[in-house]
């Protein structure tokens, strides 16, 4: 693997590892408002 392909897969995973995060963020707050709409608060 050229060193050019390396560092763009080091960046592709690190964008990856980003955009999982914010989804995991954003599943948690549609999870958060579906439990307060139900009030169970």
């Amino acid at each position: 693997m050229k060193s050019e392909e390396a560092k763009r897969l080091k960046q592709l995973e690190e964008e990856n590892r980003r955009l999982k995060h914010l989804v995991a963020e954003k599943e948690l707050d549609i999870q958060m408002l579906k439990h307060l709409q139900q009030g169970n608060w």
